[in-house]
């Protein structure tokens, strides 16, 4: 099966500039957050599953953190992002 690539986007809409391109495709977008405060941006995507069987127990946990400073000039409350 072909996996589906998930990339975000985040924009700041004071100057229509693209400010990173993320890619986040190991997962779902309801893992992903993205936090904007004190002039820095933090995507964080966390996924964790758990399987039982009659024999044992499996965890699987990913998770993905990447911070960075908004460039001079860009306010914060203006940045947005799209999956």
């Amino acid at each position: 099966s072909r996996m589906k690539r998930l990339s975000m986007m985040l924009n700041s809409s004071c100057n229509q500039s693209h400010l990173a391109l993320i890619d986040v495709k190991d997962f779902d977008p309801r893992d992903v957050t993205v936090m904007v405060k004190d002039g820095k941006v933090t995507v964080l995507a966390e996924h964790k599953e758990e399987r039982n069987t009659a024999v044992a127990k499996t965890c699987n946990y990913r998770k993905f953190v990447k911070e960075f400073n908004l460039p001079p000039g860009v306010n914060e409350n203006e940045v947005t992002y799209s999956l």
